[in-house]
């Protein structure tokens, strides 16, 4: 309906406002409809009347009300008028609070924005009522469930005993205004003009009948006249018209206005409050005549001796101080509102603490420290719709005054304890954020009085986690706990820190990594307090699986003596990757530079979880040196050095099993390929890392000997390089393993020439060949120019060696001095290609020294032909038999080659 009727109206409340589509309450002729404002976002409640609700059902034949209708109507849409702009005039607690004042659309409807309301003290009533009927009078709390569009919103309102004193103690108070202070009686004080706040508070409104009292001097308001506003109009609805039922005889029989009606009409409310149903107990229908009657007779009149026609028992207070000064036909013996509030039935503890809280903002420092002090112990007292509703907002609202800001967040998480989850996240949350996350770090005069309420937040961190929700943690928490360990006061640091296992169900990965720990990280570097170095290594260790055991813990400062202390309760899985602990973790566990055993033993529990994470390689060339370095230390006891050697042997006992399993895989994935790599150092040699040297085996052997003999091998070839090389390798004695059936070391080749002296003493180290050759495709010698001389067989050294007298003579120059009368036509000389595949062993023999051979050297022809290789492979041309070189002699043969070469 609202929706519809919305289109029509143009006011500023419906261009500014948000409004729900329909209504959450009502009261009296108002539809009441939650609203928000579109610039603030505070909530409101929208008052709205259609001025279609005046309308007769049954009506005319015409289908127009007549004139009289129409007036009776503007009377009612005047009287509303007036409701709503005495609450702009009329400001106190207890008074309904205006925000917006009342608007007027074209067609005669009405619009006017109030405070935040749930209910009507009417509608309340009524809800209670359909929940008590099915089950008989049971005093259940009222909750009810508003259809709000597609959403559903729960209203939470009950009521109680606790909650009825508070409620009349309100009204009580409203009425002292009014009566004292703005010089107005209400005149029809009923259900419907009581409405309850977001704040569980009762406020008055539906002043559409209030006037001045009779013989007043106050021209403000308008004075109502009694005599039409009694007189019942059956074509308008009864919402708009006085309600007989809570009306006071003043008004009906005497036609007096005074301010003592309005506490006969509290009277009549205090018993609805207690009534099954909750209804007053006169019942008129609206008839003047009924009511006459009514009074005519005493037993009908609520009174003590028929327990004021309540069919609940009431209170003693209020059947022995209240009722009967209340329901009095004589108003000079009513109360006032003043002495109402002064009662007996509000002389109790949680009555009194209510209203010392509400008077708080007035009272001294001293007064408010002793009452937050002693109100921990009567909360468990209060129901939770009031601690909810008003004990709790008082609170959060005084949180203002720094000095009280300790003392009130006990009471605050003493109260969350008892109330919803979404409680804490509405309320307390929001002022939270308000007092710790703003002009923080920057300032650097300390506030105690906010590190006190700090403290208290740290130390109530695990009843925080069950209650918030993982997001708001995340967003609105732990912000809070980074401020304190970024504190200068050490024990907020070390309550911060102490929080960490609470968080870490709670955080994410991410935040762990990249928002948490660097913090951590920062504070445990900065920090010269033992105790925080000592907390920052628990808090690693956490971060690094270390699941903490809360009993064995202490304040970390004892040494660590036991080795209860040094061991995980349990492990847990790190919240840290492994990259983050062997590249952030472990380089600051290095840059410790105390030796205190409180903080190595410390670090100790770290790298016991770094050992569960990091690789092997890394813990042999980080950790384990840092922890023998650790271990040393000169204060640490036997124990303690124990518990450093038991790590360090079980993360060596590691390291040996991986590196020896990842060798013993290499090993296995090779076997496949030894063949090949046989076959490949075949003609290079397969040599012994251990020393160097080549290994000589059978085949080798018959190889060799087939060379030197002069012998084609099978499908092989010899290379001019093995051919000199064997030459000058065993001129001097024959092979080690040959002689007696020992293997010996050969002599490695290489291009240069080495001194004659050195030819003994110097060891091979490896073998060269030239650059642009190999042994393989080294090709065969051609001389230059032809001889008729007669082909002599190749030159063989070792048959040479065995024919010499001397055998210690080891070089080419010995050589060519003992092949000096040979026979040799240099036409014919040809050097066998290299072989296709040789090897070479290596043994452990040294009988024969590293020889050095030249480059092929130039080669000349002596008078009788024969060719002469001593002079020109770099040994001395008088060296091993004193040869001389002819000046004059043309080179011929292997000489042709000395340019190539």
């Amino acid at each position: 309906m609202f929706t519809s009727a919305l289109k029509s109206f143009t006011s500023n409340i419906s261009a500014n406002y948000n409004i729900s589509s329909n209504p959450t309450s009502s009261s009296g002729p108002w539809k009441i409809y939650d609203a928000t404002k579109k610039t603030t976002g505070k909530g409101v409640s929208v008052f709205v009347f259609d001025r279609k609700s005046l309308e007769p059902r049954p009506r005319s034949l015409s289908g127009r009300p007549g004139p009289s209708v129409k007036r009776a109507q503007d009377e009612v849409v005047e009287r509303l008028k007036k409701e709503a702009s005495s609450l702009a005039r009329l400001r106190h607690p207890s008074i309904l609070e205006l925000v917006e004042p009342v608007e007027e659309t074209r067609y005669g409807s009405l619009m006017f924005a109030t405070e935040s309301v749930t209910s009507s003290l009417s509608e309340l009533l009524q809800e209670k009522d359909e929940q008590e009927t099915p089950g008989g009078i049971g005093g259940r709390s009222s909750r009810s469930v508003v259809e709000d569009g597609g959403g559903r919103r729960r209203r939470e309102v009950e009521i109680d005993e606790l909650e009825i004193q508070k409620g009349l103690l309100q009204i009580g108070k409203g009425l002292q205004f009014l009566h004292e202070s703005a010089g107005l009686v209400h005149g029809n004080l009923t259900p419907e003009g009581i409405y309850i706040n977001a704040k569980s508070d009762w406020k008055i409104s539906g002043l559409g009948f209030s006037s001045p009292p009779d013989n007043s001097t106050s021209a403000s308001v308008t004075p109502v006249s009694l005599a039409e506003v009694l007189q019942y109009d059956p074509r308008l609805p009864r919402s708009v018209q006085l309600n007989l039922d809570y009306t006071s005889p003043d008004f009906v029989l005497d036609c007096n206005l005074n301010p003592a009606a309005d506490l006969f009409s509290l009277g009549l409310l205090i018993i609805a409050l207690y009534n099954s149903p909750h209804t007053s107990p006169i019942q008129t229908n609206s008839n003047h005549a009924t009511y006459k009657k009514i009074f005519a007779s005493s037993s009908s009149v609520p009174s003590p001796s028929n327990n004021f026609l309540s069919s609940r028992p009431l209170s003693k207070e209020l059947v022995a101080s209240v009722l009967p000064r209340l329901i009095t036909r004589r108003p000079a013996q009513r109360l006032s509102a003043r002495e109402f509030q002064e009662t007996r039935y509000f002389d109790n503890i949680l009555v009194s603490t209510i209203r010392f809280l509400e008077a708080l903002p007035a009272k001294t420092p001293n007064e408010k420290a002793q009452f937050m002090r002693g109100l921990s112990r009567i909360l468990p007292q209060f129901p939770p719709s009031v601690l909810e509703k008003k004990i709790l907002p008082a609170l959060l609202e005084e949180m203002k005054d720094q000095d009280l800001l300790s003392l009130i967040l006990q009471d605050v998480f003493r109260i969350i304890k008892t109330l919803p989850k979404r409680a804490f996240g509405e309320k307390v949350i929001p002022r939270l954020r308000e007092i710790f996350r703003t002009g923080g770090a920057t300032t650097t005069e300390r506030n105690t009085a906010k590190e006190a309420g700090l403290m208290v937040v740290l130390e109530h961190m695990s009843t925080i986690a069950e209650i918030c929700s993982g997001k708001e943690f995340k967003d609105d928490i732990l912000p809070i706990i980074e401020r304190g360990m970024e504190s200068a006061t050490h024990s907020i640091i070390d309550a911060a820190l102490r929080s960490l296992p609470i968080m870490l169900p709670i955080l994410d990965f991410s935040t762990l990594k990249n928002e948490l720990f660097p913090v951590i990280a920062a504070v445990f570097s900065k920090t010269s307090s033992l105790g925080i170095k000592v907390r920052g290594l628990e808090a690693f260790a956490i971060l690094c699986g270390w699941q903490q055991d809360n009993a064995a813990s202490g304040d970390g400062l004892d040494g660590m003596l036991g080795t209860e202390r040094n061991e995980a309760k349990s492990t847990g899985n790190s919240a840290l990757d492994k990259y983050t602990i062997q590249e952030k973790v472990v380089p600051l566990l290095k840059a410790i530079k105390t030796k205190e055993p409180a903080v190595v033993m410390a670090a100790l529990n770290v790298f016991k979880q770094v050992g569960k994470v990091a690789d092997s390689d890394f813990l042999a060339i980080e950790v384990l040196p840092i922890l023998w370095s650790f271990s040393l230390g000169p204060l640490l006891n036997l124990q303690q050095f124990r518990n450093f050697m038991d790590l360090i042997k079980a993360l060596s006992s590691r390291i040996e099993q991986e590196q020896s399993r990842k060798l013993q895989e290499l090993t296995s994935n090779s076997v496949g390929t030894s063949g090949s790599r046989s076959q490949e150092s075949g003609s290079l040699g397969v040599m012994n890392a251990s020393d160097g040297f080549e290994r000589s085996g059978q085949g080798v052997e018959e190889d060799f000997e087939r060379l030197v003999l002069g012998q084609k091998t099978g499908g092989s070839e010899t290379s001019m390089l093995d051919t000199v090389s064997g030459t000058s390798s065993w001129a001097g004695k024959p092979p080690n393993h040959i002689i007696g059936g020992q293997t010996s070391l050969p002599p490695s080749f290489s291009w240069s020439t080495a001194p004659s002296g050195a030819l003994s003493t110097q060891l091979p180290v490896s073998r060269a060949i030239t650059p642009d050759q190999n042994l393989s495709s080294f090709a065969s010698l051609v001389p230059s120019t032809t001889s008729s001389a007669q082909a002599t067989p190749q030159v063989n050294g070792w048959a040479a060696q065995r024919a010499s007298s001397n055998p210690a003579v080891t070089t080419l120059g010995s050589f060519s001095s003992a092949t000096t009368n040979m026979s040799v036509n240099p036409s014919v000389i040809s050097i066998a290609p290299p072989p296709q595949q040789r090897q070479i062993v290596a043994t452990t023999s040294n009988t024969f020294p590293s020889v050095s051979i030249a480059p092929p050297p130039a080669r000349s022809v002596n008078s009788v032909g024969q060719p002469r290789y001593g002079a020109g492979l770099g040994g001395s041309a008088t060296e091993g038999g004193n040869l001389t070189r002819s000046k004059s002699a043309q080179k011929q043969g292997l000489d042709a080659y000395e340019s190539l070469l």
